[in-house]
């Protein structure tokens, strides 16, 4: 019979495994685009420019944590047409209700926005508080679907097809994006969230925003589908 003491010692150590835990091991034939280690393989793009390091950090238990400002958005390298990317992000558990980001899928090398002289060429997937899911064609990208705003929005946007599946603040909501030809469909916390066809760019980097507001990241994980 084990000793409740030892028993207890046994539960503590788990727990400490599991919180320290945070990385999933990527697939066969993915890879994680963070690397748990350093922020090789991503660069900071804000105008003025900044250092990277100053803005982002890995920490103990290997996500990256962002400060989120200056505003800007960090870009993976490599050029990416068919794909699956699943990404987590947490909210501090007293994260500002506007809170801001979003991933942002097949960045060109076209226009800056030039309503906000920040944001490329890109379709940003949101992952702002409520509206996790939504999909907004940024600095003149498009795709077929009609916009669920009206035409000449300051923000134009295809609303999310479901009710908010995020989690509350402090806990890792997931996010898994299939791009293939042009297409991008999202799911949040395994909700099929927006789907749309006929993408304008319809292959590029891949891009995370930062709009001001702390966050983070973990398991960044690209697997090809070529």
């Amino acid at each position: 019979m084990t000793h409740p003491k030892l028993r207890a010692q046994f539960l503590l150590a788990l727990l400490a495994i599991g919180a320290t835990t945070l990385r999933a091991a990527a697939p066969a034939g993915s890879t994680d685009l963070l690397n748990g280690k350093d922020l090789a393989g991503w660069t900071l793009v804000t105008n003025p420019a900044a250092d990277i390091a100053a803005v982002c950090h890995v920490t103990p238990e290997g996500a990256v944590a962002v400060a989120g400002k200056p505003i800007g958005y960090l870009l993976a390298d490599g050029t990416y047409r068919n794909y699956k990317l699943h990404a987590e992000w947490r909210w501090p558990v007293d994260a500002a209700k506007s809170s801001n980001s979003g991933f942002l899928i097949y960045v060109g090398s076209g226009p800056i926005d030039p309503k906000t002289k920040t944001w490329p060429l890109c379709i940003q997937v949101q992952t702002k508080p409520t509206r996790a899911g939504d999909l907004l064609p940024m600095a003149g990208a498009t795709f077929a679907e009609p916009l669920s705003t009206k035409p000449g929005a300051m923000t134009p946007q295809l609303n999310r097809r479901e009710a908010s599946s995020e989690k509350p603040f402090g806990q890792w909501n997931e996010c898994d994006i299939t791009c293939r030809d042009g297409g991008i469909e999202c799911t949040v916390n395994g909700v099929l969230q927006n789907k749309v066809t006929g993408c304008n760019p319809g292959t590029g980097q891949i891009g995370i925003q930062l709009e001001g507001t702390p966050y983070e990241l973990r398991n960044i994980v690209l697997t090809p589908l070529d």
